[in-house]
């Protein structure tokens, strides 16, 4: 990737390794005793024969109550009991269940290790391998499908539980246990005393020996969430043991107090083995009560005189704040305090603290033995007591930034930049320890240098189960020195540890590999930015435990993500105080920048079985959008710093170059035509069919009966028909009423102010017949008088129309006491109620002195929130429907149905003119119709038969989304749709692929032809360009590179590939239009597939505008263009469209072959960020594919910032999930930062009538502050 080849570069003053190269640090060797057993079992076996009565283990309750104390003999016993019936008593069609080396899922809580002890060594002695995992409590238990993962390929079908525990497991109906999502079928086995069978006497386990078959596996989950079973030897598990033995100086009949889980890592290797290896006492603490009585473990420790405790920072630290007013603790009994999480930044904080107060209690400093681990390679290093010879303790206040270039650099400690770490002792007995580079080969570190610790012992883990490309990864690395040579013929195990080795030989770890975050070039460690995060004073706002820090990759980097619980009486503003500090402190500090800081509720993060927080399942649910925060801080602003540089303009090739390099590169000029008119049909037709007015009193005359309208209701009753005599009548008797009651003169603007239906058509007939000029404008909304009035009363003072002709309802709401708070209802000129005119005629019908009188207005809202009324001549007007006739092969025998709203563009002309002109039957389907009935629509499709329909994209979606899972109700009901030869969208913008497939794959069912649905285009200054019609070749698709077209360059490339955008034609160009693609600057002409202006050249042209509500000053040239080079006489018409043409392969009906329009957005919403041209719509693509709650989307630019308004169809509580989501896939995708994200109701983004968003109305409202949004989130 060029993007992350060009970022990575390292800084030259960044600081370097300048140490030697490391030596392998030896332990010291391993004195194998002869009192040693030579196998765990059988100690086991001798303790369990001679000591019977001596205690092994002691379970506490949750009020710190010994329960029960398990003997070395009733260890022994039971163990051989449960081995037994494993063996013996367990079948499966007359077969053994288990055989030697099965793998069984052992399922116990952490309040019973007595019951985890019995059953770990009978699996041992019946030669079975134990997989402890934790208990699933619920069926979506956080990491739980992973588990499931683990026991499936580790071929586990039995489990081992309690009594207690199998009765709280999640039951199915059938009463058994339900079966986890993920998991395999599993067998479950009770293992309380009643339910095994004693062995007899004669009988006696085969298991004695310690090779290198698998004793145990231990589960871990890696960053990613993924969960792998690391496989334990028998005879790593006894070299552990002795290397522990050696190391902490245990000795029989000890006491120890474990604190820790005891089903894995060193709370099992201390506490369940090594332990027996001892014959030591172990009382065991849960985490249930540590929850309760934090300073329930110093309590034991001072009760059974306790000379070793097994604790982590965390039990340290609650301990502190418990502990204030307790007297009569004593410690002094202790000889080794094992710190588990040693090798945790902050555990060095803990440590002090525990010592500060506890050392008046005899604590004794030397006792605190930090140690670190790894589910790898087992214990890797361990502080020893100076009584066992150790060197004393050191710590290192190490620099922050040398830190993250994986350098070492001392620094002072009053810094705030700094990490101050502990050593976690020596190397083990027996083991050999290197540190290698992280990355890449595995060359031995410099001294100075961080690295992974790699241990090389017969201690360690021997492999992931069942995975052998990882296994040879990790456990069997060969490091090698500078020159290549390896260092050992041993292999050595990586530790996933990151670290270096100190003075005296001492091991000192700085994080962990997958706590490592690489930033750029510098590596993180989220250890370190959460207790930087903690030490903001969060304990007011946050809680101390609950944060999750982690990495997500967005634009090819890792950025950074923190979480944390949020107090409940937190307020907003103290949280977003705490999170702003947090930010700076993490900058100055690491000189990183946080992503993305989202506070959630408290308790709402998925918890880790033994509390702190489930990290991967965290990360996971904040990439699906599930974390539902309720405060969101994102800084892509200041993070992503390596998105390429803005493109800078060059200087723009002149119109005659342009040429020249097209000519030469063998590619023709872009333009394209309709078929010629006047090959098509007789100019004499034409001549007599030039005024509509004329045609229609001619059809009134030839075919008096002849039925034009048909207009349906909800329920699909025809509610009025219209003749071609009753609409000439209609006409007449507005006429009159128009001269006589209003008294207009001839030019006259008249606004038409009606619902869809054939009364707004008799009114415009009327107008034409008398002369005057007809305006038609959309009613008010009788719910919505606000908002909708307005728009009424501008287009009629903006007309300058001297009377409103309407129905006696929309007079009343005119003149009604709520219009009058939206307008001044004294302001309206005339209004005409026709529903009760006089049946008179005109003395004379109107005949327009030349073809070039206006005939109508039509008035519209650009996307842009501009209003613009374009005249229509009785020439354009003729030749619009002429167009139209022949592409669509309309005669008086066809019938075609229209679902539009009849009030500007191509709507109106259908709905209004066409009939009239070609006398074919239209079946009239009002748009607001289909609110009471969504299938209305298509029902009259069906049974009219008719085979063109046109729409909007509107009602596609109203059909696509209401009627989707109702085919085969529709069926049912008699609709097919295989009548259809084709149904055409009527739109003003890009075609909507997305939508019109999904609306043909629907309705494929109802006999939908599979090529019916198309697209037309149109525009202002013409309002039918491309129509699909019923001849020709079927609309084709091609794929365009996204990120060229951001450079105003098409590229084709195959569907599928990165960053294709897929783009359809626009139909087929009308009869008698002729299209050239100009460049937007020079306005030279184009070559076939450049992205440039579309311009227009048609006798169906719109005249000029009659006004433009907005700049009037940049639409002057709208009508009149012409090329700068090449053709420059013929005048075109802007469309204020880019958009591209291609000559196919396939052939018209001429036998030409065919041009293909492409539209690919309008050049007044198109958001210029970067220096680089981006179309709204396909970010709004990427924006609702980020996350399945996002209804709707739209996004504007405010000041240079790029804001995108979401309509949320979810809960509130998930509005926060899409602040990342929206940030991440715009960034990704568009290589943009979102600015604001504001996060709206359904609804909110406002729509027009042919279903395009209104942008520039939403941006004027998040301005004004009228969104009502449920969240707005600046990004920094």
């Amino acid at each position: 990737m060029i993007l992350r080849s060009c970022w990575k570069q390292p800084d030259p003053s960044q600081p370097k390794p300048e140490g030697g190269q490391m030596a392998v640090l030896e332990g010291e060797l391993l004195a194998v005793g002869s009192t040693w057993p030579p196998s765990l079992l059988a100690a086991l076996q001798q303790w369990g024969t001679t000591q019977p009565k001596a205690p092994c283990l002691t379970a506490l309750d949750t009020t710190g109550k010994a329960v029960y104390t398990l003997t070395y003999g009733k260890l022994w016993s039971r163990s051989l009991k449960l081995a037994y019936t494993l063996l013996n008593k367990l079948t499966n069609k007359n077969e053994p269940l288990l055989k030697p080396g099965d793998r069984v899922a052992l399922v116990f809580p952490n309040s019973d290790p007595v019951m985890f002890t019995v059953a770990f060594y009978g699996c041992l002695l019946a030669e079975l391998v134990p997989v402890p995992i934790e208990v699933p409590l619920t069926r979506k238990d956080a990491g739980s499908q992973q588990v499931g993962f683990l026991l499936g390929s580790c071929g586990v079908a039995l489990a081992l539980t309690t009594d207690a525990c199998q009765k709280g497991l999640p039951k199915a109906q059938t009463g058994e246990v339900a079966a986890f999502k993920g998991w395999p079928p599993l067998t479950w086995l009770v293992i309380d005393g009643k339910h095994l069978t004693k062995p007899p006497k004669d009988w006696h386990p085969s298991a004695q020996d310690a090779g290198a078959g698998t004793a145990y596996i231990e589960y871990k989950t890696s960053k990613e969430g993924s969960t792998v079973g690391v496989a334990v030897s028998h005879a790593s598990l006894l070299a552990q043991c002795q290397a522990l033995t050696q190391a902490c100086g245990y000795s029989e009949a000890e006491t120890l107090t474990n604190v820790l889980d005891f089903k894995r890592d060193a709370g099992l290797w201390h506490g369940v083995l090594t332990s027996v290896m001892n014959r030591m006492h172990v009382v065991s603490v849960p985490y249930a009560l540590m929850k309760a009585n934090p300073l329930s473990w110093i309590q034991k420790v001072c009760a059974y005189k306790a000379r070793a405790a097994l604790v982590k920072s965390r039990d340290m630290h609650w301990s502190l704040l418990a502990q204030r007013g307790q007297r009569g603790v004593s410690l002094s009994s202790l000889r080794l305090l094992i710190v588990a999480d040693g090798a945790n930044p902050w555990s060095i904080s803990s440590c002090d603290a525990f010592l500060n107060v506890f050392q008046a209690r005899g604590l004794r400093p030397e006792v605190i033995c930090p140690c670190a681990s790894s589910p790898e390679a087992l214990t890797v290093a361990i502080r020893r007591p100076p009584d066992l010879g150790g060197p004393p303790p050191r710590r290192a206040v190490l620099s922050m930034s040398g830190l993250s270039h994986g350098v070492i650099r001392l620094d002072a400690e009053e810094k705030l930049s700094v990490l101050a770490v502990q050593d976690v002792g020596q190397a083990m007995p027996g083991a050999n320890v290197c540190v290698v580079k992280v990355e890449g080969i595995p060359y031995l570190c410099k001294t100075d240098e961080v690295g992974e610790i790699c241990v090389n012992s017969s201690a360690t883990a021997t492999a992931y189960y069942g995975l052998l490309g990882i296994t040879k990864n990790i456990f069997e690395t060969v490091p090698v020195t500078a020159g290549g040579a390896p260092i050992s013929d041993r292999p050595f195990t990586r530790t996933g540890l990151l670290g270096f080795i100190g003075p005296d030989n001492l091991v000192f770890v700085v994080g962990k590999l997958d706590g490592l975050m690489v930033v750029g070039v510098r590596r993180h460690n989220a250890d370190d930015i959460v207790a930087t995060a903690l030490a903001v004073e969060p304990m007011k706002f946050v809680y101390r435990g609950r944060i999750a820090v982690f990495s997500v990759t967005v634009l090819h980097d890792d950025r950074i993500v923190l979480v944390a619980e949020q107090r409940p009486d937190a307020s907003e503003e103290d949280s977003f105080q705490w999170m702003s500090r947090v930010l700076q402190a993490i900058d100055s500090i690491h000189q990183v920048g946080v992503y993305c800081l989202a506070l959630v509720p408290a308790n709402t993060l998925p918890k880790a079985p033994l509390g702190g927080i489930h990290v991967s399942e965290t990360k996971q649910r904040f990439l699906e959008g599930m974390l539902h925060p309720c405060n969101v801080l994102m800084c892509p602003h200041t993070c992503v710093t390596n998105l390429p540089k803005p493109r800078q303009k060059q200087p723009e090739v002149g119109p005659a170059s342009m040429i020249v390099g097209n000519l030469v590169a063998g590619r023709r000029i872009a333009q394209a035509s309709g078929r010629e008119l006047s090959h098509l049909e007789d100019s004499d037709q034409a001549r007599k069919f030039l005024f509509l007015p004329d045609v229609l009193q001619w059809r009134a005359h030839s075919t008096p009966e002849h039925l034009l309208f048909l207009l349906l209701n909800a329920k699909g009753t025809v509610t009025s028909t219209t003749t071609c005599i009753q609409l000439h009548k209609k006409a007449e008797r507005v006429a009159a009423a128009l001269m006589e009651k209003a008294r207009l003169t001839t030019g006259a603007h008249v606004a038409l102010v009606y619902p869809p239906g054939v009364d707004l058509i008799a009114a415009f007939y009327g107008c034409l017949y008398c002369g005057c000029v007809p305006v038609t404008v959309r009613p008010p909304h009788p719910q919505n008088l606000t908002t909708t009035l307005p728009t009424v009363k501008m287009i009629v003072e903006v007309s300058k129309s001297a009377c409103v002709l309407t129905t006696q309802a929309i007079t009343r709401l005119l003149k009604s006491k709520e219009a009058l708070a939206a307008v001044d209802v004294r302001a309206w000129p005339t209004i005409l109620d026709t529903d009760d005119i006089p049946k008179k005629k005109v003395a004379s019908i109107f005949r327009p002195p030349s073809p070039d009188t206006l005939a109508y207005l039509d008035f519209s809202v650009s996307t842009t929130g501009i209003l613009a009324g374009v005249k229509m001549s009785h020439a354009a007007t003729s030749a619009l429907c002429r167009s139209i006739k022949l592409q669509c092969e309309l005669y008086p025998s066809r019938q075609i149905a229209i679902c539009l709203d009849p009030y500007c563009g191509l709507g109106f002309a259908l709905w209004c003119l066409c009939s009239v002109y070609s006398g074919h039957q239209s079946v009239l389907v009002p748009p607001p119709e289909l609110e009471a009935n969504a299938s209305l629509w298509l029902w009259a499709v069906s049974q009219y038969k008719a085979r063109v329909t046109f729409c909007s994209y509107s009602v596609m979606e109203t059909c696509a989304r209401g009627l989707g899972a109702q085919t085969a109700v529709l069926r049912m009901k008699g609709v097919n749709l295989s009548c259809v030869r084709t149904c055409m969208v009527v739109a003003e913008e890009r075609p909507r692929i997305a939508l019109t497939q999904s609306f043909s794959k629907l309705f494929r069912d109802l006999g939908l032809p599979a090529r019916a649905v198309s697209t037309t285009f149109g525009c202002r200054v013409n309002v039918a360009i491309c129509l699909q019609g019923t001849a020709g070749p079927d609309p084709t698709t091609v794929y365009v590179d996204m990120r060229a077209l951001r450079h105003d360059r098409v590229r084709l490339v195959e569907r599928g590939s990165p960053h294709s955008l897929p783009l359809t034609e626009s139909g087929k160009i009308l009869p008698g239009v002729k299209v050239i693609i100009a460049h937007t600057e020079t306005r030279g002409p184009l070559g076939d597939s450049h992205l440039g202006e579309v311009w227009v050249s048609s006798p169906h042209s719109a005249t000029g505008y009659y006004t433009v509500y907005g700049e009037e000053g940049l639409h002057a040239d709208h009508f009149s263009a012409r090329l700068s080079f090449g053709d420059t006489q013929t005048v075109w018409a802007r469309t204020g469209f880019l958009g591209f043409l291609r000559r196919t392969e396939l052939t018209d009906a001429s036998g030409e072959r065919h041009d293909a329009l492409y539209v690919v957005g309008s050049l007044d919403e198109a958001l210029e960020l970067r220096g680089m041209r981006y179309h709204p719509v396909d970010i709004e693509t990427s924006v609702i594919r980020a996350h399945r709650s996002v209804a709707e989307c739209a996004v504007f630019t405010w000041t240079n910032l790029l804001v995108v308004v979401v309509e949320l169809d979810g809960l509130e509580q998930d509005a926060l999930d899409l602040v990342a989501l929206v940030t991440n896939a715009v960034l990704e995708e568009h290589l943009l930062v979102v600015g604001v994200v504001v996060i709206v109701d359904p609804g909110v983004i406002p729509i027009n009538s042919r279903g395009e968003k209104q942008r520039m109305h939403l941006r004027d409202g998040f301005l004004a502050d009228q969104l009502d949004p449920i969240y707005v989130a600046y990004n920094m």
